[in-house]
């Protein structure tokens, strides 16, 4: 599956241009915020961080 069949995950309404170009990636990417940390707590997982390597 490339790029353009894939549904665009939360980042896509992000403003970060870094944020935004992980937008079609095949993950269920939280920006930082309290949907993370609400979900992670309902799941008792942890959060994993990005910090960005770009």
């Amino acid at each position: 599956m490339t790029n353009s069949n894939r549904v665009p995950n939360r980042l896509i309404n992000e403003k970060s241009p870094y944020l935004l170009q992980h937008a079609n990636n095949p993950v269920d990417w939280f920006p930082w915020g309290q949907e993370a940390f609400d979900k992670a707590k309902d799941e008792d997982k942890p959060v994993f961080l990005s910090i960005g390597y770009s």
